[in-house]
């Protein structure tokens, strides 16, 4: 994980160790991903420009949204 060295950010999950994907929570409700950058054509969808897809693990995120109290 890359720890924030930004005190808006909030860590709401991540891995156990080492740089991985993280899931942060901004101040201005907002949700930051951390993942493994994943091809469009390779994932079978359109991306508008200026977007890209991550990949996370499921756990990740179920841990996320019980750690920001909406799950």
């Amino acid at each position: 994980m890359t720890e924030p060295d930004n005190s808006s950010l909030r860590v709401l999950a991540t891995c156990t160790g080492g740089t991985c994907p993280t899931i942060f929570a901004t101040d201005q409700g907002t949700i930051l991903v951390q993942g493994y950058p994943v091809g469009a054509e390779a994932a079978g969808v359109s991306v508008p420009s200026g977007e890209q897809l991550v990949e996370i693990p499921h756990d990740l995120l179920v841990r996320a949204a019980r750690a920001a109290g909406i799950a």
